[in-house]
């Protein structure tokens, strides 16, 4: 063999060598999982849930199309959430829809997300719905607040305004500030 096919041979051995390494790095890599990402312990789809109180009435309901639990921070995530709210042991009376929702079960409140509407369950009910981007309820309290705009429609009125606080207990809502609202008897 002269020099350069002995050159050519050694050239490519040692590129060999290298690919050889860097794909064995690159397995290596694949391998490491990063325990920064938090996982949920438990995921469901198309789930159906009841909470019931101390004194075995029935507190909310939820379904959701998807559900993640995580039981480091106990939140529980859900997207397209159904929430029926049970005030003092009465009979559901609003139904609360969004595209996503956290639980904060040390807390025991629930923060809805995106597009949430607030509709009343008896169509009789003055107040028919209320919609707003983000609004946090305390389940045990059945209180709720927003900062968020909130438009207010009921059987002939339609409300506007920035911010809310709802008490469910004592059917109270108030709107925060920057109230508009027209009415329009039947």
């Amino acid at each position: 063999m002269n020099r350069t096919t002995l050159a050519i041979c050694a050239f490519f051995g040692l590129a060999l060598v290298l690919y050889w390494q860097v794909q064995i790095k690159r397995s290596e890599m694949a391998l490491v999982v990063d325990t920064r990402i938090e996982r949920p312990d438990f995921v469901a789809d198309e789930l159906h849930t009841t909470e019931f109180n101390k004194q075995g009435f029935v507190d909310s309901k939820m379904s959701a199309k998807h559900m993640e639990h995580f039981s480091t921070s106990n939140t529980t995530l859900f997207t397209e959430p159904v929430l029926l709210l049970y005030p003092q042991n009465g009979e559901a009376k609003w139904q609360i829809t969004a595209e996503k929702a956290t639980l904060e079960q040390n807390a025991n409140q629930v923060s809805l997300h995106n597009d949430v509407i607030i509709d009343a369950i008896d169509i009789e009910e003055p107040l028919q719905s209320l919609e707003t981007q983000q609004v946090t309820f305390n389940l045990d309290t059945m209180i709720g607040r927003s900062e968020e705009p909130v438009i207010i429609k009921g059987n002939g009125f339609l409300i506007t305004g920035l911010g809310l606080f709802a008490d469910l207990n004592a059917e109270e809502i108030t709107l925060l500030s920057q109230v508009e609202g027209t009415y329009e008897p039947h």
